[in-house]
């Protein structure tokens, strides 16, 4: 009997020193996701390829106020080059939970739902949205309601992004939602009378306007759609690859180059300092 309470102890104490041991080595788990990210010299990060948020040059070269931001946070941890990875909004989080890309910095603004799912920096870009529509706005589209109780206009929105969800909630039919895979293909469809509105945040439906010449004209800000903002997007398990990104960061801002990088693109660097990811991420949806 004492042999037997005496092995029953040991599996006990082997559990809880493995318990212990595996709890220990986490963050060091963690901190060396910085540390080879250091050595290659490189990181991977999501976007979306829609100015001024982010944009994939025809040299591969990658810019936009997002990748600006990050491309300097990652220089003050001793990365030099951003790898550019071009995803559709809805892909973004399932790509980096499955370790296809190292972060997200693509304008993904922050939800609760996305929240539970990744490891956000605290704000980099804030907006609000927008609609394109042709000249005249003939339908008189100005919020995602009256698209709603419109009898038959269709809304054109990216994939798994904020405006398609808010024209759902709103009550558009799904039928009516369509989903639209770049901002050209969304000005394109536009033009050719395939959807009456094509939504996407106030900057980005600027710079598209500015493409498409006099005959479009924009609603903007939608006034039944929220401010957001966005922030840098890394796996769930490596907040401290995200608290390092972080304190770059806070860097930037008390230093001023963060509103040197974002104003020219026509971002307010007051908007993102005045919220915290904690706030955001606590806002119902």
């Amino acid at each position: 009997m004492n042999r037997l309470i005496s092995l029953s102890r040991r599996a006990v104490l082997g559990v809880a020193v493995a318990g212990l041991a595996a709890a220990s080595t986490a963050p060091a788990m963690a901190q060396d996701a910085l540390e080879q990210l250091k050595e290659k010299g490189s990181v991977r990060v999501a976007i979306g390829n829609e100015p001024p948020y982010t944009e994939l040059k025809s040299d591969g070269t990658v810019s936009g106020a997002a990748p600006d931001v990050a491309r300097a946070v990652f220089k003050k941890l001793g990365i030099e080059n951003l790898e550019p990875v071009v995803s559709e909004y809805g892909a973004m989080i399932p790509g980096l939970q499955a370790g296809r890309f190292d972060a997200v910095t693509a304008g993904l603004f922050m939800k609760p739902q996305r929240c539970n799912a990744v490891a956000y920096s605290e704000p980099v870009l804030c907006d609000a949205e927008a609609f394109l529509v042709k000249k005249g706005n003939p339908k008189g589209l100005t919020t995602f309601k009256s698209i709603a109780d419109s009898a038959d206009a269709t809304i054109g929105a990216p994939g798994g992004g904020t405006e398609e969800r808010l024209a759902l909630e709103a009550g558009v039919p799904r039928s009516r939602v369509i989903v639209v895979p770049d901002p050209q293909s969304g000005l394109t469809m536009l033009e050719q009378g395939r959807i009456d509105v094509y939504s996407l945040p106030v900057l980005s439906i600027n710079s598209l306007a500015k493409k498409a010449g006099d005959g479009v004209e924009v609603i903007a800000p939608v006034e039944d759609s929220p401010i957001a903002c966005d922030g840098a997007a890394f796996a769930k398990d490596q907040t401290a690859l995200r608290d390092a990104f972080d304190k770059g960061l806070a860097e930037l801002k008390e230093s001023g180059e963060f509103a040197a990088l974002i104003e020219p693109y026509g971002f307010s660097a007051a908007a993102a300092m005045k919220t915290s990811r904690e706030k955001l991420c606590s806002t119902p949806e």
